[in-house]
């Protein structure tokens, strides 16, 4: 369980004794001269309305100051290229209260009270030869099968080792292994989990995969295969494709997940496949998006728990529709008001619906939601590239708890 760290630790002694070592030679070759460092200030509001009597808490609001601090060398010169990344993060809570905690955005004491702060940082050794380039350390994985959650105050980080390679024009190799987790509410590291049943954990993930990108890079393949150890194997395949029709484009994402169970099986037989189509068509500012979703099988989806599910058509603030033998579509539309002379303002609206859904709460389950969402970035000025995005979201599901949703996220990345 420990080779992935003592890895993390050797390259970090290594990119340490030739990048700082040797300051003279490491300038020369762009260790700190393509050195890149941002701060990025959010501030996040959190609230959540439950609609129904019997709730545990008829509210969860919160409020909270997030500091991200990211460092990205260059590398040093030579056949092998050697630098280092690094991530800290600070959390502040400015107002929460025992009976409305749990948002999330904060870590939650036994008492139901969330911290005052809370924080944790990590480095990442990094090497390099010719296009194809190795990371050891603390790192934010954005693959298809497995993608960290950026959805609260701090960024989730995972703990291990990943292998990109692009010495071929338009083709991406890909390969890691990741041994440990930090939620997007914690300081700690912890065993990896999936999301079907977070109480019991896995060894390891490990995943390899392949993309190619053609036809003047408007269209894209790729197959994926992981690996959550002695919990489930899956394979992904996808194409992305946009076609350019008169005045408007129009976009095809299509994906094909199969999921087993693997090893010893700690939660039981997997067995499912996910499939889904997400259309698009854009003229000028606006934007039209179906989305078409099925699982068959008698499992979830599957995904390792607290990471995000992006990957899905229909994944959107609260959900997914991935329960097992769910079907789901949602429409959704946006809008570029660029195409009125405002640039950095979006504006977004869309509706999703389940159905059939097998829960622990039995069959034939049924959920929708909206999402709206306003998001303004400043162009000029002192502001410039300060974010606000408001959004709201309503759920109502047959096997859960109903509620409505308010965030108000403000973010303001420095470049040091």
């Amino acid at each position: 369980m420990h080779t992935t760290c003592t890895l993390a630790r050797s390259a970090l002694a290594v990119s340490l004794a030739l990048g700082l070592g040797m300051p003279a030679w490491a300038e020369e070759g762009g260790f700190f001269e393509d050195a890149k460092a941002g701060l990025t200030l959010r501030n996040y509001y959190f609230n959540r309305d439950f609609r129904d009597p019997g709730a545990a808490k008829s509210k969860v609001e919160e409020w909270a100051q997030g500091f991200i601090f990211k460092f990205s060398s260059g590398y040093t010169p030579g056949l092998i290229g050697v630098g280092l990344d690094g991530i800290a993060m600070f959390g502040v809570k400015l107002d929460s209260g025992r009976g409305t905690s749990g948002s999330e955005l904060l870590p939650v004491h036994d008492d139901g009270r969330a911290a005052d702060d809370y924080g944790r940082a990590g480095l990442a050794a990094k090497l390099r030869i010719s296009s194809t380039e190795l990371k050891v350390g603390e790192l934010l994985p954005d693959i298809p099968l497995l993608r960290y959650d950026d959805g609260r105050l701090l960024p989730q980080t995972f703990r291990g080792a990943m292998l990109d390679s692009r010495e071929i024009e338009g083709l991406s190799l890909q390969a890691g292994q990741y041994r440990e987790v930090s939620l997007r509410n914690s300081s700690d590291m912890q065993d990896l989990s999936a999301w079907a049943a977070p109480g019991v954990t896995s060894d390891g993930f490990n995943y390899a995969g392949a993309e190619y990108r053609f036809n003047q890079q408007r269209t894209l393949i790729g197959a994926w295969h992981s690996q959550l150890e002695d919990i489930y194997q899956q394979s992904y395949f996808n194409l992305l494709h946009s076609q350019r029709v008169g005045e408007w484009t129009l976009g095809a994402n299509l994906g094909y997940f199969i999921d087993r169970d693997d090893g010893q099986a700690r939660i039981g037989d997997i067995q499912s496949r996910t499939g889904y189509a997400l259309l698009s068509a854009s003229h000028s500012g606006h934007t039209l998006y179906l989305g078409l979703q099925k699982v068959s099988g008698d499992s979830q989806w599957m995904s390792v728990y607290g990471s995000s599910g992006r990957t899905l058509g229909n994944d959107m603030f609260n959900g997914n529709f991935s329960n097992a033998d769910e079907r789901s579509w949602q429409v959704r539309y946006d809008y570029n008001f660029a195409a009125l002379g405002v640039p950095g303002l979006l504006a977004m609206v869309r509706y999703g619906h389940g159905e059939n859904a097998t829960t622990a709460a039995g069959s034939n389950g049924k959920e929708w939601e909206r999402d709206t969402e306003v998001n303004y970035t400043f162009q000029s000025g002192a502001l410039k590239n300060l974010n606000i995005r408001l959004n709201n979201a309503t759920n109502r599901r047959s096997f859960n708890s109903d509620f409505d949703q308010t965030r108000l996220i403000v973010s303001y990345p420095l470049t040091l």
